[in-house]
């Protein structure tokens, strides 16, 4: 696509139907996701929420090898012919075959490492799903390079469905942690098949991988970006892990949960849509610049006041949404919903500077957060999981501020222009969260439920008050992109 074509309504209305139908599929389907776990978590201890935490760390560090980077190449290269999908389909399956075959083989050694025999078993079983991984990944590419995130969306959609049905399901008749371990494991190998279904991407994988350097270059980078990445962002739960009973890093990780939900779930389809776009407009360094600033712009309009607003609402939110047993994880949440908009700031810069095939960019700046996190993360352990909590609010204003720095050239923007585009939402967060601060010592007598709806409803209203004063065009911009104009 070149640039005239970039500039075009054609391919403005092409990225907003990205944007609609990969945003909207997501947050329908964490809707549906959200159902059901909150009700799981109602029936579920914190130690089954403590046991798959762990199992899952590894699987989460072994699924930033599954080839993605590799995939990605391929969306990010202008041309592709049928025997690179081959030839990347047979490199998936090589791939993905060896790390379930590390996971079985070590998961022994991690559940010694817990002190949880039972880890064994769920790693075992959890292996399978890097089944689905090659299909998964080779239907994402065909359908990402045509732009086409309707037929991603209708997939995401019936496999969240079949995921709560599978975890709602295991709950009630008492599986209690293998509850956690089926759902994803049916929506991720369902969600495999249908992908590759629907991108017709059934075919003979090829395993002559001769002229499939670049694109092995290039999903390495992106690979060694994210294994940095999984140190920055869960050495959490190892440290937990070794430390803490299951039941403590049950709380810590479903405030990580609450905390994260908007950064894990809404903003990565985003991103997908962004890192497609913005490979197109290479050509373009303006329009390249200014799409990723209206990216920042829009993103932290809304993560600031979902953040900040669960971290000053968390009692009542805790006690409304998951009951009485999970109240300790209310002073966990209140101090990491403050750190999480930085954490979402940092993770706009990765599709950025990947789409203009500087992939080694997000490599350094995942090396600086796997140095910078889990020395703070030690550090805090010492006063407890709330000390934990306090090191992602010491350590990610660093690592984002870094990864600001970094990426700016590669995508043409100064780390003023950054600064600008978050400035207003945080301001704006900062008077909301400090005015249902102040507002909730009047509610405190009231019921949960009363008290949560007074106190979002007022943090809404201030939010949106303080934007008209100080930043009414960020409003309307935001109004303009859902209305195409």
């Amino acid at each position: 696509m070149n640039t005239a074509q970039a500039r075009s309504g054609g391919f403005r209305s092409l990225v907003r139907s990205a944007v609609i139908w990969r945003s909207g599929s997501q947050i329908v389907g964490q809707i549906i996701t959200w159902a059901a776990t909150f009700l799981v978590l109602r029936i579920l201890s914190p130690s089954d929420y403590g046991l798959y935490a762990m199992a899952a760390a590894v699987l989460a560090l072994l699924a930033l090898l599954n080839g993605y980077g590799l995939a990605n190449a391929l969306v990010q290269r202008e041309n592709v012919s049928r025997q690179d999908l081959r030839q990347l389909f047979g490199m998936l399956l090589v791939v993905n075959a060896g790390l379930a075959a590390i996971q079985i083989a070590a998961a022994p050694a991690v559940a010694s490492y817990y002190g949880e025999p039972a880890v064994t078993d769920i790693l075992r079983v959890l292996s399978l799903v890097f089944l689905s991984n090659p299909f998964l990944a080779l239907g994402y590419c065909i359908l990402a390079r045509e732009m086409d995130f309707r037929r991603q969306a209708q997939v995401n959609l019936a496999t969240a469905l079949l995921g709560a049905v599978v975890a709602l399901g295991g709950a009630v008749a008492g599986l209690g942690v293998w509850t956690l371990v089926l759902a994803p494991l049916a929506m991720f190998i369902s969600r495999g098949l249908a992908m590759a279904a629907v991108a017709r991407a059934f075919m003979w994988p090829s395993f002559d991988f001769r002229g499939t350097w670049a694109m092995a270059g290039y999903g390495g980078t992106v690979a060694l970006s994210s294994i940095f990445y999984f140190a920055q962002t869960q050495s959490d739960v190892v440290i937990a892990g070794r430390v803490f009973d299951a039941h403590t890093v049950g709380l810590y990780t479903t405030s990580l949960f609450l905390a994260q939900i908007f950064v894990n779930k809404v903003v990565p389809p985003l991103n997908e849509v962004t890192f497609s776009a913005l490979a197109r407009m290479q050509d373009d360094p303006a329009a390249f610049a200014s799409g990723f600033l209206l990216s920042v712009r829009v993103i932290m309009l809304l993560s600031i006041p979902f953040c900040f607003g669960l971290a000053v609402t968390a009692q009542p939110l805790v006690q409304v949404v998951l009951g009485e047993k999970w109240l300790g994880v209310a002073p966990i949440l209140q101090i990491i919903g403050f750190a999480i908009p930085w954490m979402t700031l940092q993770v706009l810069f990765a599709p950025a500077t990947n789409a203009a095939g500087r992939p080694a960019i997000a490599m350094k700046n995942s090396v600086a957060g796997a140095i910078v996190m889990p020395a703070a993360l030690l550090v805090g352990v010492r006063w407890g999981i709330e000390g934990m909590a306090l090191a992602w609010l010491a350590a990610y204003p660093a690592i984002t501020v870094f990864s600001a720095a970094m990426s700016a050239g590669a995508i043409g923007v100064t780390v003023r222009q950054i600064g600008g585009a978050v400035a207003p939402s945080a301001l704006a967060g900062a008077a909301m969260a400090l005015a249902v601060t102040v507002a909730d010592r009047h509610f405190a007598g009231e019921s949960p439920v009363e008290r949560l709806a007074v106190l979002v409803a007022f943090g809404g209203a201030v939010y949106l008050a303080v934007m008209l004063a100080i930043a009414r065009p960020r409003l309307t911009e935001l109004i303009s992109l859902v209305r195409n104009r």
